[in-house]
């Protein structure tokens, strides 16, 4: 990403400490980069350590400032709470969470195991809630100020076919930023949400488009390509920013009208036979085993 195409002052964020799930790669990574680059203290968590300090030494050694590499599985509570533990002995309390970590993977309904749908809920879902929940009772116990921002989908509004867990969960994480709007708006915690739209990144392609033709954008946008990263990265320092106080409890959607045009969802994929289905369960299987074997 080119610092130049954010659309902020240099040191905007100067003296913001921003804790960010899923921040080694892909669009949690674009969002950490923007956040050093302004000027904040950064923390990246993930499952995989060697990832998150690969990810931290290049941003680092690009833009100086501080990104802290912090091995975290949000699915296990005392995993969360020693995280936590550690960066506010770090430096003190946080000023901003970005729930960005998630899983997803296109497949039948009918097809889903109770493992496969605990794999996305456990990370989407309960984790994303428990890093806010915690997070939360530290701000409120110290009467500190916060901004939490949620990565969803536009599929909150209209739901999608084929990836039902990450639909119910992404409500979910929808619903929880609506309530705590209102349960914590007034001593000093602001919750909003992004739903981005085709934000291609390799985690997402891979699963998501695992044979090649789940899309086309410029067939499909009505701006007839992608989304950039460093637009998805202005939106989100603008919400964690001092300069959007009165913003809270709202979704916004970042996918060139793709929702309004198309639905924005998967809905295509009710006219895949057995054998597509069969060739994209292939496909992602070897996805897996890559990543489990890095």
């Amino acid at each position: 990403m080119q610092v130049d195409n954010l659309m902020f002052k240099p040191g905007l964020m100067k003296g913001q400490r921003v804790l960010i799930t899923g921040g080694g790669t892909g669009l949690g990574r674009v969002m950490g980069e923007a956040c050093l680059a302004l000027g904040a203290e950064v923390y990246i968590c993930g499952r995989r350590g060697a990832v998150l300090e690969q990810t931290a030494n290049e941003l680092m050694a690009q833009h100086g400032g501080k990104m802290a590499a912090l091995p975290c599985d949000i699915r296990v509570p005392d995993s969360i709470t020693g995280m936590l533990e550690a960066i506010w002995a770090d430096g003190g309390a946080l000023t901003g969470l970005i729930n960005n970590a998630a899983g997803n993977f296109i497949s039948r309904t009918e097809d889903l195991s109770a493992r496969g749908f605990d794999a996305i809920s456990n990370i989407v879902f309960r984790g994303s809630f428990l890093v806010t929940q915690q997070c939360g009772k530290r701000w409120l116990a110290q009467g500190k100020h916060a901004s939490v921002v949620s990565i969803v989908t536009t599929w909150v509004w209209n739901g999608s076919a084929f990836v039902v867990p990450s639909a119910m969960a992404k409500a979910g994480l929808t619903a929880m930023t609506q309530s705590l709007a209102v349960e914590w708006g007034g001593r000093g915690i602001r919750l909003n949400a992004i739903a981005p739209g085709l934000f291609p990144t390799e985690g997402m392609t891979a699963r998501l488009n695992p044979t090649g033709s789940s899309f086309n954008p410029a067939e499909s946008n009505p701006m007839g390509r992608a989304g950039q990263p460093h637009e998805l990265a202005n939106l989100a320092v603008y919400l964690l920013s001092p300069g959007s106080e009165y913003m809270s409890g709202q979704t916004i959607a970042i996918d060139g009208a793709q929702y309004q045009a198309t639905g924005g969802n998967f809905a295509n994929l009710r006219l895949w036979g057995d054998a597509d289905w069969a060739q994209a369960r292939n496909a992602i299987a070897k996805t897996d085993a890559a990543q489990r074997g890095s």
